[in-house]
Order: structure tokens, then C-alpha cells, then sequence
């Protein structure tokens, strides 16, 4: 059965999102060092906080999407914030600027989004002064990977969130949460 974001990437590769590199016709996903394949051996122990980098990957085709939209196929324990919705809509808006996307395609896969949040497709954590409070801890306690602001608030909106893990593709952030003792996936 195909995962639920195939049609939505699908959607995006006829709104011209792809390039031909992620359109490759022979491969299905696409593995990188910083970018492995999930197995479907692996079963990832949830509630599951998705940053903008894993998010999006659902939502766009990128190297990895149909990877993570199998692993997490059927769960209804994942987490996302408004701070990750921020983020895509900057990406989008990146690659409308840059003439990749057209403006209303870049507005159907926003209002896709949305459509999904408000469908109950995941649980919407929101940036509360105590995720801010949190979030400024970690900057000031982390020693050793040079935090960003957004890192922190992703990390903090994790932890606070009961979250077991948060799945990015981001190596700094899947560091730090590390250190904080927190499962990083992939």
C-alpha cells in the first residue's frame, strides 16, 4: 500500500518541485551518508518529533522521503510544531523565489499542510514561554555543538512534548539531541 504523502509528492513533482536528480527512474529512495535509507525492519518507539527537515520530506520529494514515509506509515503519534510549519513555508517560499516552484503551487502544498494538521494527522505543539525557557537553557548548557536558536526551540518543543525521539536530518540538531539524551532518527 503506498504511504499516505506519495500523492502529495506526487503533486509536487507535476507542480515542477523535483529535479531530475529526485526523479531518478530506477531508485525509489536515495541514499546518502547524511541521508541513510530506513529499513523496514527498523520499528521506531514513538511519540515521534518531526523537525522542519524530516517534515517537509513528506511534503516535497526529496532523497529520503519515501524512506521516512514508510517508516512512519499508519502512526498516529507524530509531533510537529508551528515553528516547523514556519520553516517549510520559508523553503517553499526559497524555492518559489528562485523560480523552482510557481506561487500557486507553492500555496496548494501549504494549504495540503494545513489540511493535514487540521485533519488530526498529527499532534500540534505549540511555542509556549516554557518552551522558550527550556529552549534558552539548552543554548546556554550545551557545550561542544553550536546551537541554534530554532534548534533549541525544536529540542525543547521534543523534550517537552514527551516525545522518545525526534527524527531530523539535521546532523547538528540530531547531535545535540543526543546529548540531551534524546534518540535521534534516522
Amino acid at each position: 500500500m503506498p504511504g499516505r504523502f506519495q500523492a502529495a509528492r506526487r503533486f509536487a513533482a507535476q507542480c515542477l518541485f523535483c529535479t531530475r536528480r529526485y526523479l531518478h527512474p530506477s531508485a525509489r529512495t536515495v541514499k546518502t551518508e547524511s541521508d541513510p535509507t530506513i529499513t523496514s525492519e527498523e520499528k521506531w518507539t514513538g511519540p515521534l518529533y518531526l523537525d522542519a527537515s524530516a517534515l517537509v520530506k513528506l511534503y516535497l520529494p526529496e532523497p529520503g522521503s519515501d524512506a521516512l514515509d514508510s517508516a512512519i506509515q499508519g502512526r498516529r503519534d507524530l509531533i510537529i510544531s508551528d515553528l516547523a510549519i514556519t520553516e517549510i513555508v520559508s523553503a517553499l517560499s526559497r524555492r518559489r523565489r528562485e523560480g523552482i516552484i510557481s506561487e500557486s503551487s507553492c500555496a496548494r502544498v501549504h494549504r495540503k499542510l494545513l489540511a493535514d494538521i487540521e485533519s488530526g494527522l498529527y499532534v500540534k505543539e505549540d511555542l509556549m514561554p516554557e518552551v522558550h525557557r527550556e529552549a534558552e537553557r539548552l543554548l546556554l548548557a550545551m557545550d561542544g555543538v553550536p546551537l541554534r536558536a530554532a534548534d533549541a526551540l525544536h529540542l525543547a518543543l521534543a523534550g517537552l512534548s514527551g516525545a522518545a525521539a525526534i527524527v531530523t536530518y539535521d546532523r547538528r540538531l540530531a547531535e545535540a539531541a543526543v546529548k540531551i539524551g534524546l534518540n535521534s532518527l534516522p
